[in-house]
C-alpha cells in the first residue's frame, strides 16, 4: 500500500496564507482534484485540491494554520485502497446503510464484505479534537462559504450541536448589526487601531436602528467585496493620494482601432481601447520609472518588468487580473489575454497568482460613463490610472473649433514617491502617445 504526500501547490506570490476551512477528514476517500482545504490571502480565497486519489490517512493542517508553497498538507494511502472500496460485490442491504445522522461520515477503508459483516459506524462526535471541524452538513458548509461565515465560530443549535442554515443566517445578521464581531475582524480592528475610529482619535461610528424610520432590507456583502473593502480602506488611509485630471485626443487612434477590428473580424479577437491604453502606459512607465515602483521601508523598489493590472467589474465585486510582460506583447495578444482573464474573473475562477505582481493598474469606466473620478491606489503600487467614457468635443486648433474624440484621464499617485510635476508630465506624455500612437516606437 503506497503512501502519498500531498503538498501545497503554487498559489501565486503569497506567503503565510491562512487555512480558513477543512473540507475532509481522516478516513475519507479522496478523488483526484477534490478540494481538501480552503485558504485565504488578503485578496481572495481559494480551495486547494488533491494532486492524487486515495484515502486520507492524516491531515497535517487545521483551521487557522498558515501555509506556504511546498508545505505538507495531507498524507494519503494510495489509489489501491480506493479501488478496494468499490462495490464489486452485491449492494449492501438497507440495514447496513448509515442513518441520516451518519450520512456525512465516510466509511473506513476496508475490503468489501457481505452486508451482514459491515461494522457499525461510531456515532458522530462533534467535540472530537482530531477533526477540529464544526458539525454541519455539506450544504450548510457551502452556504457558509458563500457568505464568508467562519463555521468554527458558531455554536450549533441543531441535534447534537449540529450547525444549521438558520444558525448561519442568525450569525450573519448579528455581525451585520454590529452585535457580534468575527475573530478575523476583531484581529484586524486591533491591528488597525479599531474600526470605530478610536485609533485615529475619531468619534465612534454611529449605531442606528434604521427600521424605526421605515421599511428596510438587509443584504449580505459578498466575500470579495468584504476583502476588497478592507484593502481599499487601508490603502486610502495609509497612502497620501493626489489625483491629476486630463484629457487625451484619441480621434485618430479610435479610427485606427475600428479599422483594425473590421480588417480582422474573422480572427474572433476584438481590440478595445483599453488594450491600446495598456500598451501606452508601458511606454509612459519606461519614461517615468518612479510610477512602476513600490516603497520598501526606506528604499524604493524600481521594477524592471511591466505587469499591468486592470479592474474588472464582476457580479461578486471588483477584481484586478494582471497581464504580465506587456512590453513583450502586441495589441492582439493583450486583447486576447484581457478577454480571457475578464471572463475568469466574472466566473469566479481567477487564481491568486493571476491577481498578483502588478506594478501599475488601470481602472476603466469607459463602458459605463462619467467624466472624472479618483481611483484608489492598489498597494503596494504607487499609482493608478482611471479612464471614463470618451466624448466628442469641439477643440480649438488655432484657427477653428474641430470635433475631436476626447478621453478623460484620472491619475492618482502616492505623494511619498511622486511629486506634482512628475505626475503632470506623465499625464501629458500619455496623452501624446494616445494622440499619435507611433510614439510607442520611439
Amino acid at each position: 500500500m503506497s503512501v502519498i504526500e500531498i503538498k501545497v501547490p503554487d498559489i501565486g506570490d503569497f506567503k503565510d496564507v491562512a487555512v480558513i476551512e477543512i473540507m475532509v477528514k481522516p478516513g475519507d476517500p479522496i478523488r483526484l482534484e477534490q478540494s481538501l482545504v480552503t485558504v485565504e490571502s488578503d485578496k481572495a480565497a481559494m480551495e486547494i485540491p488533491s494532486s492524487h486519489a486515495g484515502v486520507l490517512k492524516e491531515l497535517k493542517v487545521k483551521v487557522g494554520d498558515k501555509v506556504n508553497i511546498g508545505d505538507l498538507l495531507a498524507i494519503l494511502e494510495g489509489a489501491a485502497t480506493v479501488a478496494s472500496l468499490a462495490p464489486a460485490a452485491a449492494p449492501a442491504s438497507p440495514a447496513a446503510l448509515p442513518t441520516p445522522e451518519l450520512a456525512a461520515v465516510a466509511l473506513p477503508p476496508v475490503a468489501v464484505a457481505p452486508a451482514s459483516a459491515t461494522p457499525a459506524l461510531p456515532a458522530h462526535n462533534p467535540t472530537a479534537l482530531q477533526l477540529q471541524l464544526p458539525h454541519a452538513s455539506p450544504s450548510v458548509r457551502k452556504f457558509a462559504r458563500e457568505l464568508g461565515v467562519p463555521l468554527h465560530e458558531l455554536k450549533g443549535r441543531g441535534l447534537k450541536g449540529r450547525i444549521t442554515e438558520a444558525d448561519v443566517q442568525s450569525f450573519t445578521r448579528s455581525v451585520m448589526s454590529g452585535a457580534v464581531q468575527t475573530a478575523a475582524a476583531a484581529a484586524q480592528s486591533r491591528s488597525a487601531g479599531g474600526n470605530d475610529g478610536a485609533g485615529l482619535g475619531l468619534l465612534p461610528w454611529p449605531v442606528v436602528d434604521f427600521a424605526k424610520f421605515g421599511p428596510i432590507e438587509r443584504k449580505d456583502r459578498s466575500r470579495i467585496k468584504k476583502i476588497s473593502a478592507a484593502n481599499l480602506h487601508r490603502n486610502w488611509v495609509m497612502i497620501p493620494h493626489v489625483t491629476n485630471h486630463d484629457d487625451a485626443d484619441i480621434t485618430d487612434l479610435e479610427a485606427f482601432r475600428v479599422a483594425t477590428n473590421r480588417e480582422n473580424e474573422k480572427s474572433g479577437i476584438k481590440v478595445t481601447m483599453l488594450a491600446f491604453l495598456i500598451k501606452a502606459c508601458v511606454a509612459a512607465l519606461k519614461k517615468f520609472p518612479d510610477f512602476n515602483a513600490s516603497i520598501d521601508g526606506e528604499q524604493l523598489v524600481l521594477k524592471q518588468y511591466f505587469h499591468i493590472g486592470f479592474a474588472a467589474d464582476t457580479p461578486n465585486g471588483l477584481m484586478v487580473p494582471v497581464i504580465r510582460d506587456v512590453d513583450q506583447k502586441g495589441i492582439f495578444q493583450i486583447s486576447q489575454e484581457m478577454g480571457e482573464l475578464a471572463k475568469k474573473a466574472r466566473d469566479g475562477k481567477l487564481s491568486p497568482a493571476e491577481m498578483s505582481g502588478a506594478g501599475f493598474t488601470i481602472s476603466s469606466l469607459g463602458g459605463i460613463g462619467g467624466r472624472y473620478f479618483t481611483p484608489i491606489i492598489n498597494a503596494p503600487e504607487v499609482a493608478i490610472l482611471g479612464v471614463c467614457k470618451s466624448t466628442m468635443e469641439p477643440v480649438w486648433d488655432g484657427k477653428a473649433f474641430q470635433p475631436r474624440l476626447m478621453l478623460p484621464l484620472s491619475l492618482s499617485w502616492d505623494h511619498r514617491v511622486i511629486d506634482g510635476a512628475s505626475a503632470a508630465r506623465f499625464n501629458v506624455y500619455l496623452g501624446q502617445i494616445l494622440g499619435d500612437f507611433r510614439r510607442v516606437l520611439l
